[in-house]
């Protein structure tokens, strides 16, 4: 019984972290810094005017925060941006925060 009860008390501390958003407490300010720096001008020439079509077209392909994470990821690995994990993360929450409005 002990170990049930070991094993139910840990998954509830869990919780709140499963719940929590992929990028932790990353800075969205910051983000922003980092896409206006290695975002825009390859979204200007992809799809012109200040390339913020990008997140906002039909037919987008991200629907959770998680989405929005692995794609920064991607970019930055496609630009070699070199962001290290927590600049990954604060792009994410900025774009999250400023476009997508995901709640999970």
């Amino acid at each position: 019984m002990k170990t049930v009860n070991a094993l139910l008390a840990s998954s509830l501390i869990s919780l709140p972290v499963l719940a929590a958003e992929p990028w932790g407490n990353a800075d969205p300010k910051v983000g922003k810094e980092h896409h206006d720096k290695a975002c825009v001008a390859c979204h200007v020439r992809l799809y012109g005017g200040d390339g913020s079509k990008m997140y906002t077209r039909d037919g987008r392909l991200l629907s959770t925060q998680l989405d929005v994470l692995q794609r920064v990821a991607t970019c930055n690995s496609q630009v070699k941006a070199g962001w290290f994990p927590e600049e990954e993360a604060e792009v994410a929450a900025y774009l999250n925060q400023q476009y997508y409005h995901f709640k999970d």
